[in-house]
């Protein structure tokens, strides 16, 4: 999802780039993009807007990107060969595993993360998680979760039970008094929950703060959150890069958010400096982000052999959206302001295993009070589930299973023929590569 831009030059056969009057306006009206926050002279998580340097940006990505010829991609892709072997993640991280609600009425569920199959429920007011298999004969607790006592989960099969605290085998209904209790243990997965999401962490050892693995502004007080999640098809790869992808806005150029929220959206984006791409590095969490506003050109109108046959439904729009998009370890998406100037939207790209990806779509909004709360949550519900996360995020979907035929085989990542644009997805591989905590081994 990629959205807004600056916009300059004149009317080429590629596409329409405005001058003069108009020209203006438009410069005019995006120049205050990074602005637009609530938090005057700050990105809306309060830090300082400042567009980084040539220096800077070389510094930070490990080199400067210059990404301008074949050549220039060739050799950038033996920078990021961990993120090609990461099929299955990134481990020691926390990742959103299921909306607080769906735990609602002691309810056990089973979910998979990164390939690991997990258990989660509600013990206390406490969600705790255990690995999701007997250790009698590895069937899923999940496939008919019996749940005699508020701590603990018994086997469906032949009726082992542990504890859902520590793990531990406490009973085997079918063999009372069994030596086997006390004596083997499932897995436990530390557990935190926010803003209505339950976070799980899959790695070794203590976990480090949530904050560390969200994005920037996520966890902010005041930030009311809605949400959806969904099952996707295709490597969490193919998630990531299509939310941060500058030019794929060109699938949407039919959405029905466009004229549906009045968006201004071109249908490309052409890098107007290589100042744009900013890398994050030396505190948590650990990021890209793309200055849309300051950084790009946009293209509104497309011609092929000087006959037009492509023009954006935003270009009169009046409503400015995307000043600055960015992606974080181990793979979320913040756009800000998104789809509307009052929101940020957020995005995970959690890996099932090596063919699917659970994609959270979450939208935050400043919420002052409990009556603004339930506000937005009406508001989420009436509108923006079906104009914004349906209407425009879906064709998301739709386009990562196009995509997913490709890049299923290794061989894809060095076969592919990038262009400027994709500048930004080189970048975040780099950094992913460069600074993972580990990578989720396949099993």
């Amino acid at each position: 999802m990629r959205a807004s831009a600056r916009f300059r030059g004149r009317r080429r056969q590629r596409g329409l780039v405005l001058s003069g009057p108009e020209l203006l306006m438009l410069k005019t009206k995006y120049r205050d993009l990074e602005q637009a926050s609530p938090f005057e002279g700050t990105d809306r998580s309060g830090e300082p807007v400042k567009m980084p340097t040539k220096d800077e940006t070389a510094a930070g990505s490990g080199g400067e990107l210059h990404l301008e010829t074949p050549e220039d991609f060739a050799q950038a892709r033996g920078s990021f060969a961990d993120y090609v072997k990461a099929k299955l993640g990134f481990r020691n991280y926390w990742y959103p595993a299921l909306l607080s609600e769906e735990l609602a009425g002691g309810e056990a569920k089973g979910v998979r993360l990164l390939g690991e199959k997990l258990l989660l429920r509600r013990v206390n007011g406490t969600v705790r998680a255990v690995q999701d298999q007997c250790l009698h004969m590895g069937v899923r607790f999940s496939r008919k979760p019996e749940c005699y006592t508020a701590d603990t989960i018994t086997c469906w099969y032949h009726g082992f039970t542990y504890s859902l605290l520590d793990g531990k085998l406490v009973a085997i209904l079918t063999e009372p008094g069994s030596k086997l209790c006390g004596k083997l243990s499932l897995k436990t997965y530390p557990v935190a929950e926010a803003k209505g999401i339950v976070f799980v962490f899959i790695g070794d050892g203590a976990p480090g703060p949530l904050s560390h693995d969200v994005p920037p502004g996520f966890l902010d007080d005041g930030l009311a959150i809605n949400g959806i999640r969904d099952d996707v098809k295709t490597n969490w790869r193919v998630g990531a890069e299509n939310g941060f992808d500058t030019t794929h806005i060109y699938i949407h150029r039919d959405s029905v958010l466009i004229p549906g929220n009045r968006l201004m959206l071109p249908i490309g984006l052409v890098p107007s400096n290589r100042q744009g791409i900013e890398v994050r590095d030396q505190s948590e969490p650990k990021g890209v982000l793309d200055h849309m506003a300051q950084s790009y050109s946009p293209v509104f109108e497309a011609s092929i052999g000087g006959e037009k046959v492509v023009e954006s439904r935003g270009l009169k729009g009046e409503k400015r959206v995307a000043a600055t998009v960015s992606i974080w370890m181990p793979g979320s998406l913040k756009v800000d302001p998104w789809p509307d100037p009052e929101l940020i939207q957020f995005e995970w790209y959690v890996p099932v295993d090596v063919d699917r990806h659970m994609y959270w779509r979450v939208l935050g909004k400043q919420a002052k009070s409990a009556d603004e709360v339930e506000a937005f949550r009406l508001e989420f519900d009436s509108l923006w589930k079906t104009l914004a996360l349906r209407g425009f995020n879906d064709q998301d979907i739709w386009a990562r299973e196009g995509l997913e035929e490709f890049y299923r085989n290794d061989e894809a990542w060095t076969s592919e023929h990038l262009f400027k644009p994709d500048a930004c997805k080189v970048a975040w591989r780099r950094l992913a590569s460069r600074i993972n905590r580990g990578i989720q081994p396949l099993k």
